[in-house]
């Protein structure tokens, strides 16, 4: 592994039944880099994003994270026989962890279906997230032995909330934003837990032009004060290609291309497979 890699997820492969939703994909994101993963819909994008983070545990494959590996998995005997997909010539070696185990690494995400705890309060969304890396315990959170640790959890969250353009909205009900900062107090929440590498499930979905613009910005803004990795799945092929160092594109749960936005712009399997569909449907 480069010491530059944030992640490499290696011959990764899932399979649902007699389904091959992902088929020996093997993917890298660098410590500062930006990276999208594109294709049309059931492409297998968001299953993807689902094995790297441990939502479902693969098929077959490795995913290493900060230099250490997070997944592995390899199939056997009923499992292996019934296996449609392409095998890599080693067998890899077992290893399991939860998302939230995955989360406290250094992984942290978003969805494409957007998960605020609805009825809290925008503010309280942020600290709940703060509190996952918080170094206290039961009886030190009763009798608030860590009063400095809150208060410095309450003025970081803050400090995101600012970022996002959020702050004028702290102390409203998360459920009663509009789409759009929904989906900003969203990737706060994500990087109150202090990510290594932040996913993006189609963070522009249901955002007008503007907010598309201002969230291509914004996205570019958070690697550059983060200093962390980016993985993002996203249909808007002007912020795909306005931000991105590198692309990959899935097609029917294959990879079919990768390299940067020219390249894959210019690539004629792309053009069938995906881009020319939505120039076509334009």
């Amino acid at each position: 592994m480069s010491k530059n890699n944030i992640l490499i997820a290696e011959h990764i492969s899932m399979q649902f039944g007699g389904v091959l939703a992902i088929n020996d994909l093997s993917i890298n994101v660098g410590v500062n880099e930006i990276v999208a993963l594109i294709g049309p819909n059931g492409a297998g994008k968001t299953t993807a994003f689902n094995c790297i983070t441990g939502i479902y545990e693969p098929t077959v494959g490795k995913i290493v994270f900060d230099g250490h590996t997070v997944i592995g998995a390899f199939p056997k005997n009923r499992q292996k026989k019934d296996f449609l997909g392409t095998l890599p010539e080693h067998e890899i070696e077992r290893v399991s962890n939860t998302p939230d185990r995955i989360t406290r690494k250094g992984m942290a995400r978003t969805f494409q279906n957007i998960r605020l705890f609805g009825n809290l309060s925008v503010i309280e969304n942020v600290l709940i997230a703060k509190h996952t890396n918080a170094k206290q315990n039961v009886f030190s959170a009763v009798l608030r032995l860590n009063s400095s640790e809150e208060k410095r959890m309450l003025e970081e969250s803050k400090e995101l909330l600012d970022m996002q353009g959020l702050i004028e909205y702290k102390d409203e009900r998360a459920g009663s934003l509009p789409y759009g900062l929904q989906r900003r107090l969203e990737i706060a929440r994500a990087l109150a837990l202090d990510p290594k590498l932040l996913l993006l499930d189609e963070p522009a979905a249901g955002m007008n032009p503007q907010e598309t613009h201002e969230l291509t910005e914004l996205i570019s803004k958070i690697r550059d004060d983060y200093k962390l990795g980016i993985f993002m799945i996203e249909h808007h092929m002007d912020l795909v290609m306005g931000i991105s160092d590198r692309v990959y594109v899935l097609d029917f749960g294959k990879l079919i291309a990768e390299g940067t936005p020219d390249e894959i712009q210019n690539n004629e399997h792309v053009i069938d497979a995906y881009l020319g569909v939505v120039e076509e449907n334009a």
